[in-house]
């Protein structure tokens, strides 16, 4: 198997196993794709590790198996990558294969793995540049809809998630690329707050 076709069976599986949603879906992860892409080139990052790396890094979100519950979804990613790719009709280069296995494992903040490599770094910024700017606001709205939550707890989560991750950036390139997008988070959680405090004072 060479390296395109291997990156292509992987899409597919990836495609066929996480729902088509926006939030923590497929959608998210083709956006995550063409960002690290575009990061990738422009840094001259190992493209074919970062292809394998960004398809799979949420594939844990949806493991159904018991053993994965309550284990960070990173964790869970990276164990999944890593039973399959030791599968696949191909051979890797060890230092390849340990790069993407630890670019999953280090994507998500919260699973405390310092992203070590460029392209360790590059999924990681990406993933997080996602929750920013207009897509950013419209997957917390969703998000927290879907958790039940309301107008309050998207306040909260912008607060004390999102307004956070600018500086949980490792690149350069991607700190631009949050402020240009963070202004408009600003707006609408000052005009909410603003509409709110105005609707109580006529109370």
């Amino acid at each position: 198997m060479k390296k395109q076709e291997l990156i292509e069976e992987v899409k597919n599986i990836v495609f066929k196993h996480i729902p088509p949603d926006d939030i923590h879906g497929y959608g998210h992860t083709e956006r995550v794709y063409q960002m690290c892409i575009d990061f990738g080139h422009k840094m001259g990052a190992n493209l074919f590790v970062l292809k394998i790396a960004v398809f799979l890094h949420d594939i844990g979100r949806y493991s159904s198996d018991l053993s994965h519950k309550n284990k960070n979804h990173a964790e869970v990613s990276a164990e999944i990558a890593s039973n399959y790719l030791k599968t696949v009709d191909f051979k890797f280069s060890k230092v390849d294969f340990e790069n993407i296995i630890h670019c999953i494992e280090a994507h998500s903040f919260s699973n405390q793995i310092l992203p070590k490599t460029l392209e360790a770094q590059i999924l990681s910024d990406s993933d997080k540049l996602d929750a920013l700017g207009a897509i950013g606001l419209y997957r917390t709205i969703g998000y927290t809809i879907k958790m039940n939550g309301n107008l309050h707890d998207v306040l909260s989560h912008l607060e004390n998630k999102i307004f956070k991750l600018k500086n949980q950036l490792f690149l350069d390139i991607s700190i631009k690329y949050a402020q240009e997008r963070e202004g408009l988070l600003y707006r609408f959680y000052k005009d909410v707050k603003k509409q709110l405090k105005l609707e109580r004072s006529k109370i």
